[in-house]
């Protein structure tokens, strides 16, 4: 394996990770999703979705925004019912961003929004391709340089 294939793997998550690719990408996800589900508070829902209850702060590195634009995030998220806030149990003073069970569904509406569009762009591809990619991008991201 030539050094071109680690490039050539750079330049596509290169693209992947783009700020803008992942806020286009948001956007078709999130069309009729009501007023507080947009590509602003998507990953808000997502990282909570993934982490489970988490504070503001906790949550800022992987939404890629600070503490505050998480908590003005999840104050729109919270207005219409999707998240709401808890007592931290391990910091009285602190709270926790937790899903409601309309959190949930939105999320998983979204998630299945996702994995079909997903395969709306794999459907040209060979028999079997898609599941050799699934498998070889999990391993990538369980063994790569992520860790």
């Amino acid at each position: 394996m030539t050094n071109d294939v680690g490039h050539e793997i750079a330049d596509a998550l290169g693209i992947l990770l783009r700020r803008t690719t992942r806020t286009q990408l948001h956007q078709r996800l999130t069309e009729g999703m009501g007023e507080a589900v947009d590509e602003v508070t998507y990953p808000v829902l997502s990282a909570l979705a993934r982490t489970g209850p988490r504070s503001a702060a906790d949550l800022a590195p992987d939404v890629g925004v600070d503490r505050s634009g998480v908590t003005r995030r999840a104050s729109r998220l919270e207005a219409a019912g999707l998240v709401r806030r808890e007592a931290d149990p391990a910091d009285r003073r602190a709270h926790l961003l937790v899903l409601t069970d309309q959190g949930q569904s939105a999320v998983a509406e979204l998630r299945k929004r996702l994995a079909a569009h997903i395969m709306a762009s794999l459907s040209s591809w060979p028999p079997g391709e898609a599941e050799a990619f699934a498998r070889q991008l999990r391993r990538f991201t369980q063994e790569g340089p992520f860790g």
